[in-house]
């Protein structure tokens, strides 16, 4: 395996997790469960954790993906900086979560307005997730640009 295989088996997650969480979430704000949301903010810690692998992995995919006749620098740019923009994006959310935890289960009289942030932010979050899956596929789909 390459550095292009290794990012490719990463990147979905860091995109897909938060999604899963969102939901998670927004099923302990309708089912009013606290173990719920909890569940949730360690889905989104663990996609922070798969941002960073998938950054992580970024570069050696960069390295394969320019050698491939065709392949737009210029994309790879485009997607490389929207990229870093998500996961510093998913870094904070994962971090966020860890408070949020910490904060339910103290059961701090503010934690659910942290929750309520949480959701608004991951919301802006999955955008982000959005843009860089579609300038990642750029690279090679032409059919999506």
């Amino acid at each position: 395996m390459n550095g292009a295989h290794y990012h490719l088996v990463l990147n979905h997650l860091p995109i897909i997790i938060p999604v899963v969480g969102l939901l998670v979430l927004i099923g302990g704000f309708i089912v009013k469960s606290e173990i719920v949301k909890r569940t949730a903010y360690c889905i989104f810690i663990l996609g922070a954790i798969t941002a960073f692998a998938a950054i992580a992995t970024g570069d050696g995919a960069e390295d394969v993906v320019k050698q491939i006749d065709g392949i737009s620098k210029s994309l790879i740019h485009e997607h490389e900086e929207k990229a870093e923009v998500f996961a510093l994006l998913s870094y904070v959310l994962g971090l966020s979560s860890i408070v949020a935890l910490w904060s339910n289960w103290k059961k701090k009289s503010y934690a659910n307005y942290i929750a309520l942030a949480i959701l608004v932010y991951c919301l802006a979050v999955l955008y982000f997730g959005q843009q860089t899956g579609t300038t990642g596929g750029e690279i090679r789909h032409s059919e999506i640009r």
